[in-house]
Formats: C-alpha cells, structure tokens, sequence
C-alpha cells in the first residue's frame, strides 16, 4: 500500500510512488555494511524502471527498545516529510508482496558517496537551511540514529535523510551527529510548519506509528514551540555510533 495519499505528492513523487507501489521488485544485491538486511532492488520495468532500497521486515535484527517493524517508521518519517512539505525524505512505501516479504521500498538517491553531514555542514550557506531543516525533523521524529553518512546531497543539490527506521519512539531517543544548530533560535517558518501537528495529523500517519508515539510527537512538537530553539546535548552521549 502507498505510504501516504498521493494527492498530497508533487507531479515527480506521485510517478515514483506509483511505480514504486506497483512495479515489479527485482533484487541486484545487498547494501553493506548495514545492520539490518538492506537489499537495493530495481522497481518497475522499462522506462519506468527505478532504483530502490528494500528493508524488509524478515531482516530486521532483534532490538531491546525498539519492537520488530522498523519498515513503518521508514514509511512514516516520509509521511511526515512530505505533509511538512521540507522534502527530506526520499518517497517510501510498504509493499507486502515484495520478494522476502512485507518491508519498505524506498527511492535510491544518487549522491557523491565522500559527501555526509560533516562534510555538507562546512559548504555553509548552501546547505545550511536544508541541515537547520533536518535537524528539527530530527527532534520531532525523534530519531534515534541520526549518523552523518545518513544525510546525502542529491545529485539535484537537495538534502535528504535515509535510514529512519529508528525514529518515533514515545520515550526520548534522540541520537544524532547534528547538534551545530544547538541553543540556537529554530527558524519561524519551521516553527509555523510544525505547528499544525498539534490539532492535525499527516493522513496514513496512525497506521504506521501507535497512539502514545503520535502523543509523544506531539509533545515534542510543543516543546520546540515553547522553546523556540533547538536541544542541547549537555551530557555529551546523545550521538550514535559509528558517527558516519
């Protein structure tokens, strides 16, 4: 099923969410290194053939505080993305007729592979307002595991983040290499986007994430707006590992 109506899409993501929906899933090979099993599959045929990153839920390994259904998250940090209108996520959908079974099919992003968030922080200003942005897409989804190699420039110029399998937790997880933007005020027009989540939701959002993680969402989304800057890591831990 599409992870989230297609009306919300633009022209582009609404022909690679149908393809991606409706193509037929070949595996080219496995993505390594990668904690869980992460297979790069081509999706579709002909013309209309694109590549994709398959992470189905047969190989996800087991984790002490997360529960079995990473894939959802995937398709719910683009639910998010895309109803936020930031474009950061690449389109993500879950298809349960995929060749090992139920999992996110997710658009492949052609990029530099020597390029990650380090390195994309330092080329300031062209990428800064694109890292302000995923650094509060972060702190409302949560995400636990934000590394540096998780952040890729598009051979368009755009940002995006991959690997958000582990974000929407109720209980506070966040993890990241990004904490430049620490203390600092978060732009008023990210602020404005976010705030409609507190009386509205993106649609598809609760059938990927459970209700105590949509409230915990949404607490997070009034803190920032309270606060109106971005967290601090004061004890120093709060990155993942490996940092890239």
């Amino acid at each position: 099923m599409p992870a989230r109506p297609l009306e919300h899409a633009s022209d582009s993501d609404e022909r690679v969410l149908s393809v991606l929906t409706d193509g037929h899933v070949e595996i080219i090979g496995r993505i390594v290194p990668s904690s869980n099993l992460a297979l790069l599959v081509q999706v579709g045929t002909g013309d209309d053939a694109l590549p994709a990153v398959y992470k189905p839920l047969s190989g996800e390994r087991p984790l002490w505080d997360f529960e079995p259904g990473l894939h959802r998250n995937e398709a719910a940090a683009y639910v998010l993305s895309d109803w936020l209108g930031w474009d950061l996520v690449p389109p993500t959908i879950i298809r349960g007729d995929a060749p090992v079974g139920v999992g996110s099919i997710q658009l492949y992003i052609d990029s530099d592979p020597s390029d990650h968030y380090f390195t994309l922080y330092d080329r300031a200003p062209e990428t800064r307002a694109q890292l302000r942005a995923l650094a509060a897409f972060d702190v409302v989804a949560n995400n636990a595991d934000r590394k540096s190699g998780h952040v890729l420039r598009g051979t368009d110029g755009r940002i995006q983040g991959i690997d958000q399998g582990l974000c929407f937790a109720a209980e506070d997880k966040l993890r990241t290499v990004v904490w430049d933007f620490a203390g600092q005020p978060v732009p008023p027009e990210l602020l404005g986007g976010i705030a409609p989540l507190l009386n509205d939701l993106p649609p598809g959002l609760d059938e990927l994430i459970t209700v105590s993680e949509i409230e915990a969402l949404q607490g997070r989304v009034r803190r920032l707006l309270r606060t109106g800057v971005y967290p601090t890591d004061r004890s120093g831990r709060r990155v993942p590992w490996p940092l890239v």
